[in-house]
């Protein structure tokens, strides 16, 4: 089955303009931006038959060409990043398998997650999605709850069934648990990650669906599958001692360079 990575990027993020050129320096000081960081990720993947930059914009086009990458120009009017790679496999053919959208401001996502996500779909006849989860020890939850106190949004996390069939997504931090956990012990709060294996047909599909009350309310576009009864299945993956965090905000990138200097990443 043959596999398009598409890192969808725009200029005009809401929370933080510009950021796919935002420098990011690593472990010996060497500095890239987070769309090369991303692309970079991309590129580590196995089993991948092709890697583009979407975007609508011209600075991020001609910095993605600078270090080597494919770009592929979409319009202005994607929404999100679902639409971005939905358009970007339409121009390249839409011969592609599967689609995955490893978002650009994820460049910590270790490659081993994309693959089981490319596994797990394959390996899921009635699944048109697949998201992967990660399950968090105390010192992430909480993390995200004190994000959440201070008005911040620290991560999305995932509720799912016994077939591991998505139920919902949610900024909030969600099961509720009244327990308290120590720094390294499990809790049952799944970490989503935002990266996205797609089948062609439900990525078609998706951006002749209007948003929902659900997707418009929480701001998370993969809502938009659930809410028109589409199956989205969660991998599991584990950590394996990597750290492992998105960059939403500016105050983000101070703890993405401190945990590429504690991984030892350049």
């Amino acid at each position: 089955m043959s596999v398009l990575i598409a890192i969808p990027a725009r200029y005009a993020s809401t929370r933080y303009p510009g950021k796919p050129l935002v420098p990011l320096s690593g472990a010996g000081g060497q500095s890239q931006t987070l769309i090369e960081r991303s692309w970079r990720a991309a590129m580590s993947v196995k089993g991948v038959d092709r890697v583009v930059v979407a975007t609508d914009d011209s600075r991020i086009q001609e910095a993605a060409v600078a270090f080597g990458a494919e770009v592929v120009m979409t319009s202005e009017a994607c929404a999100n990043g679902t639409e971005r790679c939905a358009e970007t496999h339409s121009a390249l053919g839409g011969d592609f398998d599967i689609v995955v959208n490893l978002q650009g401001d994820a460049p910590l996502t270790p490659p081993w997650f994309v693959e089981a996500l490319i596994e797990g779909l394959r390996g899921a006849a009635d699944a048109e999605i697949a998201t992967p989860v990660l399950r968090c020890d105390g010192a992430t939850l909480n993390g995200f709850l004190q994000d959440r106190r201070a008005g911040r949004v620290g991560g999305t996390t995932a509720v799912f069934g016994a077939q591991n069939q998505g139920l919902y997504f949610s900024k909030e931090v969600i099961p509720f648990t009244s327990g308290t956990y120590a720094d390294q012990a499990d809790t049952p709060v799944f970490h989503h990650v935002g990266v996205y294996a797609y089948r062609p047909a439900a990525l078609a599909a998706y951006p002749g669906w209007p948003v929902g009350p659900l997707e418009q309310l929480e701001g998370l576009e993969q809502l938009r599958f659930l809410e028109n009864g589409r199956q989205i299945l969660c991998v599991e993956v584990e950590a394996r001692d990597r750290q492992f965090w998105e960059l939403n905000n500016p105050e983000d990138v101070p703890r993405i360079e401190a945990m590429m200097a504690e991984m030892g990443i350049e």
